[in-house]
């Protein structure tokens, strides 16, 4: 029997969401494909479908979705709108699934998530799992030990972030989306500087997402993006147990320029903005991130 093969584009929810949807499949027997590592050539296919508009990291999205290409039977495009009023996704995630759907012809997997109008992960699984030819009992299993091990997943990455908190070394807390701070094109070369300088870096994603959310009140009680929320929550958190804050985004967020604008007038901690854009040269990042760096040694 021919398994049924299911891709996933290697940026934006895959950061995410990548450990539940893979243990997910796996337990019903359907094969998961990924698309290629980010390169320049996907960077190019990307920004070849998009519009001079859309961040770069929307751009690479796209270039992974022709990657995965004749490779799979379906792409898994999820369409989440928000996780409740206060906690809503940037429009990107929300027309993720229309600008798919409208500028290739690829068969799309989907499942919706919007709180406001009751539509719960459980239920977009529960509906996934049915559009591949599952039954609810077997759909119910396969995502209830996909909860558990991503559950563990998490944990350990909270745990590992928590400890070097508590390190002698000189610390920097990275904040930022996971699909800029872990995708190695973007970010290799500056996690690379900073440990080969034996710092501590501590990324703002892998702290317990209901805490950060809940201090991100104290920099804004106004913010409604979720993820935005959950980043400068991990300032609060952190703010009195490392040496600086490095933000980093992807040339033009909207809402990353705002949101660090915003918070920068607010912390009294050494900061730097790294914003990504032009990737031919690393030569410029690497002057910022020394100076940067001397700052910290010198205070």
């Amino acid at each position: 029997m021919i398994k049924l093969k299911i891709g996933i584009p290697k940026a934006l929810y895959y950061y995410y969401f990548y450990d539940k949807w893979f243990y997910f499949f796996k337990e019903l027997g359907v094969e998961v494909v990924t698309s290629l590592d980010t390169n320049k050539d996907i960077i190019d296919k990307g920004s070849f479908y998009a519009t001079d508009e859309m961040c770069l990291s929307l751009k690479i999205f796209l270039g992974h979705v022709h990657d995965l290409k004749d490779k799979c039977d379906y792409i898994l495009i999820p369409n989440i709108d928000n996780y409740g009023l206060s906690n809503q996704m940037c429009c990107n995630y929300s027309a993720l699934y229309d600008l798919v759907n409208n500028l290739f012809s690829f068969k799309i997997l989907t499942y919706d998530i919007n709180y406001v109008k009751n539509k719960k992960e459980v239920m977009g699984f529960i509906k996934m799992g049915k559009q591949l030819g599952f039954k609810k009992k077997q759909i119910m299993k396969a995502y209830k030990i996909a909860c558990i091990k991503n559950n563990k997943i998490v944990k350990k990455h909270i745990i590992n972030n928590n400890n070097k908190l508590k390190s002698s070394k000189k610390k920097i807390l990275l904040v930022g989306h996971p699909y800029n701070m872990y995708d190695n094109y973007l970010s290799s070369m500056i996690t690379t500087y900073l440990n080969n300088l034996d710092l501590a870096v501590i990324y703002s994603d892998r702290f317990a997402s209901d805490v950060t959310n809940k201090l991100a009140t104290y920099l804004s009680r106004d913010l409604y993006w979720k993820y935005s929320k959950e980043n400068i929550g991990s300032i609060v958190l952190c703010q009195d147990k490392v040496d600086g804050i490095i933000f980093l985004s992807s040339f033009p967020c909207g809402i990353d320029s705002l949101v660090n604008e915003l918070v920068m007038r607010k912390i009294n901690k050494p900061y730097l903005n790294l914003i990504i854009d032009d990737l031919s040269s690393s030569t410029g990042m690497e002057t910022r991130l020394e100076s940067f760096v001397d700052i910290l040694e010198q205070s």
